[in-house]
């Protein structure tokens, strides 16, 4: 692979780093491992083409199939752990507060604003 399609890679990988999501692949050697070893990850978008040659040193390999992690739906403790509020509709205009940490109020009135959750409390700078 030329010098530019290790630079294309490199970018690649340093774009994951600042936030954007791509998916991440595994290649496997066909011959002999390289400084990366037998298998190695490339991230790129799901619409590049697979590679077909090491970005490091150039022998032919192929990407493998590889397990995903798929997310699960969160518990209310969970989703209150991580810092969200998860409000329930129960009645017009009202609403419960199934992520309440102390102090909050357990039902959200509308037009009452001393019952909306303190965000003080989950919000920190």
């Amino acid at each position: 692979m030329s010098d530019s399609g290790s630079s294309e890679m490199a970018a690649q990988s340093t774009n994951c780093r600042k936030g954007s999501v791509m998916p991440i692949y595994e290649y496997e050697h066909l011959k002999t491992r390289c400084s990366q070893g037998k298998l190695f990850e490339a991230t790129q978008s799901i619409h590049d083409t697979a590679l077909t040659q090491c970005p490091h040193c150039g022998g032919p390999v192929r990407k493998l199939i590889s397990r995903i992690h798929i997310s699960t739906p969160k518990t209310n403790r969970e989703l209150r752990d991580l810092g969200f509020t998860k409000l329930v509709k129960r009645d017009d205009g009202v609403y419960e507060n199934v992520t309440a940490r102390n102090g909050d109020s357990r039902m959200v009135i509308q037009d009452k604003p001393e019952t909306l959750p303190d965000l003080k409390k989950t919000i920190r700078d």
